[in-house]
């Protein structure tokens, strides 16, 4: 065993003792460690670097050392691919045209993306479930390509010619290069991102954060106090600690125990009521999703403990620190929607798809979306399996949202119904969504969508050829005067509580 996880990990093999005594791979023992001290550092960094005691400069070199040290530490001298992206993307950002070098910096840094995704997954370790160079490197995609268009928006175009949002996210001067790796390799959110504006990130690191632009929607008859002191991140992050460590806890306990593979294992399937597997599919996928929880929160939960992601104040006064949350878990665990479910899961990168692909492409934006999302996901057939049966999935969906659900509007009775018969099918569609994003093999997933006769496949498509959208056409002109409701994939990057400020202005009742 501890051959195996020593061959396997990239990095420091330091806490190698630890991974033998836990009985955890070498490269996951080195991720949660170097999470852990990100967030010690953030704690120190926000006390003894806050920008009244130091100046910007200082705060931008501490911030990307650490952020490198832990790189290094974690994936060793595959490192490198990180300040190889930045640096190509730089190069293209500063030295060519600003009218296409958005364009060039997004073909180029997804490009190198899916080039290391390709050696990893096809020469390297095919299948591996550990933690790989590729995870920091789709974080920083994003980054950099939001960054590009961000500055051709901030540079090329009058304020006329930009929406609400593209106009707070605009960058009106180039950013120097300490500043743009400060930006992609800060420690707070080098491992496990979450993406977020270059913007912000500046008025993280500048002390500004906490002024009115950031504070003009705050709700509540105590903005007013509020706004005399800098509020303190300390009660969230402790909520998000033991989130973590419940989510982490829940993970161990249960990853074991219900194993997705049994799924497709022939025994079980023959020998197991239709039922039964149904609520075993639901179970499994439910003890994989505390792994997500327990990596994205300890990640918000790091950048909190720095100083960064607060978002206004809530109606009673209390700080709102949800800026760059990626996740919602209750609203994930009972969602009565497709669409709801995808509302609250990972939020930022459907922020980024929104910002740099839906809002800008002019031919079939929900397909190139969904494209790109295939694209910087990885190079697994499964994941491409998945996204081709959520796009099924979100048009079923749709349809019989528009159709069935008014019916049972008429009474709070009827309501109570309809939201516990469509949690369950939301729950079940979402789980016979994601297998192949499991098992990621083509044979895997066709083998257990096999066993189960595309019986959803085939529900959803005969849903969406005998319950057409109503009015959708009439809803279309209405988008198009009252602002842009995103379909599909898109609909959840339109959840207000995470999108900025300015940007809130834009939605569509």
């Amino acid at each position: 065993m501890a051959a195996q996880t020593t061959s396997s990990c990239t990095g420091s093999t330091l806490l190698q003792p630890i991974s033998d005594i836990i009985n955890l791979p070498l490269d996951q023992v080195n991720f949660v460690a170097c999470q852990l001290f990100a967030l010690l550092m953030a704690v120190w960094f926000r006390i003894y670097l806050h920008p009244s005691k130091t100046s910007p400069f200082i705060r931008h070199v501490v911030a990307t050392l650490l952020g490198l040290y832990l790189a290094l530490f974690c994936f060793g001298w595959y490192s490198l691919h990180f300040l190889v992206q930045s640096g190509l993307s730089y190069s293209v950002i500063v030295f060519a045209g600003l009218e296409h070098m958005h364009k060039y910096c997004f073909i180029i840094t997804l490009g190198y993306l899916i080039m290391c995704q390709i050696t990893r997954v096809y020469v390297f370790d095919y299948g591996m479930y550990s933690a790989d160079f590729t995870g920091p490197m789709m974080v920083m995609t994003q980054k950099i390509t939001s960054l590009a268009f961000e500055i051709h928006d901030g540079l090329t175009k009058r304020d006329g010619q930009l929406t609400p949002s593209q106009r707070y996210l605009a960058i009106r001067r180039m950013p120097s290069l300490l500043e743009y790796l400060s930006y992609n390799c800060n420690f707070m959110g080098m491992l496990a991102g979450p993406t977020c504006s270059y913007n912000d990130y500046m008025a993280f690191i500048k002390g500004t954060s906490f002024q009115p632009r950031h504070q003009e929607n705050a709700n509540g008859m105590g903005n007013g106090k509020c706004k005399q002191s800098e509020p303190s991140p300390k009660n969230d992050v402790i909520s998000k600690l033991c989130t973590c460590a419940v989510s982490l806890a829940s993970y161990v306990w249960l990853c074991k125990l219900l194993p997705v593979e049994r799924s497709i294992d022939n025994d079980f399937v023959s020998s197991t009521p239709f039922y039964l597997q149904v609520i075993y599919l639901y179970l499994a996928m439910l003890a994989l999703r505390p792994k997500y929880y327990f990596v994205w929160t300890l990640a918000d939960a790091i950048n909190n403990a720095a100083g960064f992601g607060f978002n206004g104040y809530n109606k009673d006064g209390s700080p709102r620190w949800d800026l760059i949350s990626n996740l919602r878990i209750l609203e994930i665990e009972f969602a009565t929607s497709f669409k709801s479910f995808l509302d609250n899961w990972n939020i930022q990168t459907a922020l980024w798809l929104k910002r740099v692909c839906y809002e800008r492409c002019t031919i079939n934006p929900i397909a190139a979306t969904f494209m790109v999302s295939a694209m910087w996901h990885g190079v697994y057939p499964g994941y491409y399996m998945t996204f081709l049966t959520g796009t099924v999935m979100t048009m079923a969906a749709r349809a019989v949202r528009h159709n069935i659900r008014p019916y049972f509007l008429i009474s709070d009775s009827y309501k109570c119904v309809y939201d516990v018969i469509t949690w369950a099918c939301t729950q079940i569609a979402i789980s016979y969504t994601v297998v192949p994003f499991v098992l990621l093999a083509v044979g895997p997933s066709l083998k257990f969508y096999r066993s189960w006769f595309f019986c959803v496949h085939l529900l959803c498509l005969l849903l969406v050829l005998i319950l057409p959208v109503k009015s959708r056409r009439q809803q279309q002109v209405k988008e198009q005067v009252d602002g842009p409701q995103k379909d599909g994939l898109q609909d959840r990057t339109d959840h207000d509580s995470t999108d900025n400020n300015c940007n809130r202005k834009d939605k569509a009742t």
